[in-house]
């Protein structure tokens, strides 16, 4: 099955590309919560195991779609996977029933890199700072997505750091 439905990619990185440390965020942005639920609600998630681990539990109003080899995790509230195209196919019937404009691809950074080929958009907060870390977010060339949105955010008691929001559309396939 191959879905209409696009997929993007969300996802906070630093400046050096960073996305956690320790399977754990190493940021704490109140707005960029807020956005990602927003972007999120309603919406399919794919993400893969340690992701959702380092979250816990399904979020409320979405349907969580979890990559995983290991063939005995079988959380509560989850459909566990086995590889992408799996995952593609879950997550559009889930699209279709949800009534879904997107399917959210929400890391971690294996993740990201076996999506980013099929991802329409990219929602990243771009965080500027350069914190050490073990899991990065995939290269990948602007050249291929025009930016349509940028909102720029400055550091706060709510935002241990400035960032920006930037919203990335891929340019037409050939």
């Amino acid at each position: 099955m191959t879905s209409k439905t696009p997929w993007v990619l969300l996802a906070a990185l630093a400046d050096n590309g960073v996305i956690g440390r320790g399977n754990q965020l190493i940021w704490h942005l109140s707005s960029d919560l807020k956005r990602f639920k927003a972007l999120t609600m309603g919406c399919p998630l794919v993400m893969g195991r340690k992701t959702f681990e380092s979250i816990g539990q399904p979020l409320p109003g979405r349907e969580s779609i979890v990559l995983t080899r290991d063939p005995h995790f079988a959380p509560a509230g989850v459909h566990v996977v086995n590889d992408l195209a799996q995952a593609r196919d879950i997550s559009a019937v889930f699209a279709e029933k949800m009534g879904s404009s997107h399917i959210a691809v929400i890391g971690g950074a294996e993740i990201y890199a076996q999506a980013l080929p099929f991802a329409e958009k990219l929602y990243l907060t771009h965080v500027h700072a350069a914190p050490e870390g073990d899991a990065f977010f995939p290269a990948f060339d602007k050249n291929d997505f025009t930016v349509v949105a940028r909102e720029e955010h400055t550091a706060s008691d709510r935002n241990d750091h400035a960032f920006s929001f930037v919203d990335y559309q891929r340019k037409n396939r050939k």
